[in-house]
């Protein structure tokens, strides 16, 4: 047998006994009757029940079911929380003497006197020295530590009744014995906790034993207290055991102040919840809101991309107004939202900082960076659309005047073969005479100058059809089919020329008649007819110009021809004269004329009726120069308005983005005053949106009269649009950010004075003012406010670690809000895993798992279920079904394992 006599005795010469050593020295003797042991062995063994019961067994006789060691063991592990030695698993007497010596052990072990208790007497099943060992259990683990008003153990616990049943009538607790005969006392302690479970008034004092099962009832089925006595082993003797009502007592004393500090422990996660929710509701936003901005770009992106060209002007013209209304109507809310997403980053992140979180990581592809890469594509797909459309507007013009020109060219030249080929395949010079064959030949040679002058005209028009083509123009097959056959009559032209000069040249030998007049005619008509023919062409050639100088060039070129009239009339006079000389010297000569020049086809009339045309087309000619020179003085109009304007806009808008600039890095005033301010200048800027208004309109102006360059301004509206936009998002960004600054100085208690000393003290470091500080120079700016980041191991490391609260992207730049943040984290404290883990930990019962009925039972019923939702089942040793792991859960509010 184990002796802790020794043990008890290096207390003999403390002082005075304290009161557990007092109850080690119980009087035995008292359980020598009956009634006191029957009441000890019914609570100890309820007692014992409503721990084991947590490791899944429980105990049916108390001096039996603990004589082979293992239960007590496991009673003891229960109740002290920690582990003790391997019990020894044989049946033998040596091994459960072994086992109940490791239990012995451990109870001495916490400073508790075991006086003649030894391992064989608990062995032997002795009831005296069982109960006792119990006894003494029940005072190390369940009353030494109640501590109430400076009184602890016995003093304190009854010191805890009285104050909470002092209220009640016919209560008064004196003791642990005769106080508590009535039943009064128990039901008094329930109702001053839980009153809705008791109706107090009702009890009456004279009823004991109704009084003592309704106490006893309650607190079994609703505060998890099993039922210790009966009414009767109470009410029976003189005086109950005070040892049971002691038990009995302390664990109504475990219960309530359980329940305060569950209650304690459900408010701390309800608020740490709260703040998840939250933050997980505005994730949920951010997520959907990028989605929705990166689905529009990428939907928009194609359209703007595609290159598809159309045939016809009006279909372009159409799809330029279709871009015009891209830009007037869906972007302009595009924009909006991207500043809005931007902002509600910005405060989504500086709420986790102030509440501790992670900072908040957007699913891949959409993070802000994704998003402004994505609008910065596609702003180069809508400048490049817009370039795009310009261009084809352009070359469709261009195509539309060529093909005009090309059929002009065409009609002219196959009405002059028309019937040629039929001529120059006759063969009249068969049976011509020697005059006549003459004038043949000198008509061929005519002939031929005229197809050498043409000649020109065939190349025009084949050059034309070759800069359609190159210029893809919709109805190409038709112009190459048309020049085709006008280049292959052209050569038929050509090899006919050259056979008939040869059978002419063959009979010229036999005949050398030629009439010199005639001949004269033709060569000066020839050349003269085809003269007008040009002037006439030229008269109606089709022009296009792009500013003043170039019609004002068109118009001074059509004066020079005018010019040249006079001359030109005068050798249509001369022409004339010919003709009327040749009629002088035949009628002189009594010469009889067949009617016609053999020479030529060009009659006198034809050339007079030429020369009219030519002078009807001259006037028509100025009309149309002079009404192309008023419209191109009016484009020149609408560019000077358009100038005079954007050279206004643009250097405002530089100059608001300035002070933007240097109004984000002074310190003028409070920082509500400093917002005040920005959101009165915010309110200017917008009211210069009609200045923007007017430009957009102007600016439509133009690209309806086809204007594409503007030689009065360097500021284009794209520019205009582009700064106008990023002036908007700059002061927004700005307002976000001094928000944002008055947010975190109110979560953690920063004076105006220190937001003072850290703005200072950034800005003195940002030598580019650029509102973010590279690495060296908050490592700067660090060591001048007195931190360790000097260049050796030690600092490198501290510089490392502070890195990487202030800059978690890596980007190489802390900004001023990352600054402010790390300074207030530095000087303030905010709620953490561990507090969060304790706190579940009391609504666990102290287990290291909680199950899905405590938390319906001690929170509300959303933040239950939130947590039921999202904790892990727990995978412990000391497990039971159901059981959920709420130190992984907490671990994962803070970022430090995946939720």
């Amino acid at each position: 047998m184990v002796d802790y006599h020794a043990a008890n005795n290096q207390y003999a010469a403390g002082g005075p006994p304290t009161y557990m050593e007092q109850e080690n020295d119980w009087d035995r003797d008292l359980l020598l009757d009956p009634a006191w042991e029957k009441q000890q062995r019914k609570t100890f063994t309820a007692w014992c029940n409503s721990h084991l019961r947590k490791a899944g067994t429980q105990i049916e006789n108390i001096e039996e079911d603990f004589r082979d060691g293992l239960k007590l063991m496991l009673l003891l592990e229960v109740i002290s929380g920690e582990r003790l030695p391997k019990p020894e698993r044989g049946k033998m007497r040596v091994h459960k003497i072994n086992n109940v010596n490791k239990a012995l052990d451990f109870i001495a072990s916490k400073g508790v006197k075991l006086v003649s208790i030894g391992a064989e007497e608990i062995v032997d099943g002795n009831a005296k020295m069982t109960l006792g060992m119990i006894w003494t259990i029940i005072l190390r683990f369940a009353i030494q530590d109640i501590s109430v008003e400076e009184t602890s153990a016995k003093e304190g616990l009854l010191l805890w009744c009285q104050r909470k049943t002092a209220p009640y009538k016919n209560v008064n607790v004196q003791n642990f014995h005769i106080s508590w005969k009535d039943g009064l006392a128990f039901n008094a302690l329930i109702h001053r906790h839980r009153p809705e479970l008791i109706d107090y008034d009702k009890l009456r004092k004279d009823d004991a034993v109704t009084n003592l099962n309704n106490a006893f009832e309650v607190a079994e089925k609703y505060l998890d207290i099993p039922k210790m006595l009966d009414a009767e082993d109470i009410v029976g003797t003189l005086r109950p055991d005070e040892k049971a009502i002691m038990t009995y007592v302390s664990c109504f004393y475990h219960a309530f102040s359980g329940a305060q500090k569950a209650e304690t422990a459900a408010n701390r996660i309800c608020k740490v919840l709260a703040v998840n929710q939250e933050n997980e509701h505005l994730m949920e936003d951010y997520e959907k809101l990028a989605s929705d901005l990166l689905e529009w770009i990428r939907r928009t992106i194609p359209w703007l991309e595609n290159r598809a060209p159309e045939k016809t002007m009006a279909e372009m013209q159409q799809k330029l107004e279709d871009f015009r209304d891209y830009r007037r109507v869906h972007k302009p809310p595009k924009v909006q939202e991207k500043c809005q997403l931007e902002i509600n980053f910005n405060t989504l992140q500086t709420k986790l900082r102030l509440s501790n979180r992670p900072a908040f990581m957007p699913s891949e592809g959409r993070m802000v960076s994704d998003i402004n890469g994505a609008w910065h594509t596609l702003e180069g797909a809508e400048k490049g659309y817009e370039e795009w459309l310009l261009n084809e507007i352009r070359r469709l013009e261009r195509l539309d005047h060529l093909a005009e020109k090309f059929r002009q060219k065409a009609a002219i030249h196959e009405s002059w073969t028309d019937g040629k080929e039929a001529m120059l395949t006759q063969k009249d010079y068969e049976t011509a005479s020697l005059s006549e064959v003459k004038a043949l030949l000198r008509k061929h040679e005519a002939f031929e100058s005229d197809l050498a002058a043409h000649q020109d005209r065939v190349e025009q028009i084949a050059a034309i059809a070759q800069e359609l083509n190159e210029l893809d123009y919709y109805d190409s097959p038709s112009v190459n089919a048309r020049c085709q056959n006008i280049c292959d009559q052209w050569d038929t032209l050509g090899a006919l020329t050259q056979s008939r000069r040869e059978s002419l040249e063959r009979t010229e030998k036999q005949l050398e008649s030629i009439d010199e007049l005639y001949l004269e005619y033709a060569k000066r008509a020839a050349p003269f007819n085809n003269w007008m023919e040009g002037a006439m062409e030229d008269l109606q050639d089709m022009f296009i110009v792009h500013n003043i100088e170039e019609i004002q060039g068109l118009i001074t070129a059509h004066e020079q021809f005018k010019s040249t009239l006079p001359d030109a009339n005068k050798e249509r006079e001369a022409i004339q004269a010919i003709q009327a000389e040749v009629q002088k010297i035949a009628q002189y000569n009594g010469i009889k004329l067949s009617g016609t020049n053999p020479y030529t086809t060009i009659t006198p009339q034809s050339i007079d009726n030429k020369w009219e045309q030519a002078q009807q087309l001259v006037p028509q000619r100025d009309q149309a120069l002079q009404e192309e020179l008023s419209k191109q003085q009016s484009n020149d109009h609408l560019r000077r308005k358009f100038a005079t304007q954007a050279n206004i806009v643009g250097p405002w808008i530089q100059t608001k983005m300035e002070e933007i600039g240097r109004i984000s890095i002074e310190m003028n005033g409070t920082l509500e005053d400093q917002l005040t301010n920005l959101r009165e200048y915010e309110q200017s800027i917008i009211e210069y949106k009609p200045n923007i208004d007017q430009l957009e309109g102007d600016h439509q102006l133009i690209q309806e009269a086809l204007i594409f360059d503007n030689k009065y301004t360097a500021y284009t509206m794209e520019h205009l649009r582009v700064g106008w936009e990023q002036l908007l998002t700059t002061i927004a960004r700005t307002i976000n950010e001094i928000e944002n600054q008055i947010l975190t100085r109110d979560a953690k208690g920063i004076s105006q004075e220190q937001l003072h000393e850290y703005r200072a003290s950034f800005n003195h470091f940002d030598k580019d003012h650029s509102g973010a500080l590279m690495a060296e120079e908050f490592k700067a700016c660090l060591i001048s406010l007195g931190y360790d980041v000097e260049n050796d191991k030690q600092g490198d490391a501290e510089f490392a670690r502070i890195m990487g609260i202030v800059d978690p992207n890596n980007s190489g730049a802390v900004t001023f809000q990352a600054f402010i943040d790390f300074m207030s984290r530095e000087t303030t404290d905010t709620d953490t895993a561990d507090q969060v883990i304790a706190s579940f930990k009391i609504l666990a019962g102290d287990k290291n798992f909680i199950t899905a009925e405590e938390l319906r039972r001690e929170l509300p019923p959303d933040q239950a279920e939130y947590c039921i939702a999202r904790m892990a089942p727990y995978s412990g040793p000391d497990g039971i079904p159901g059981a959920l792991d709420y130190m992984s859960f907490s671990t994962a509010l803070y970022g430090e394992s995946d939720l």
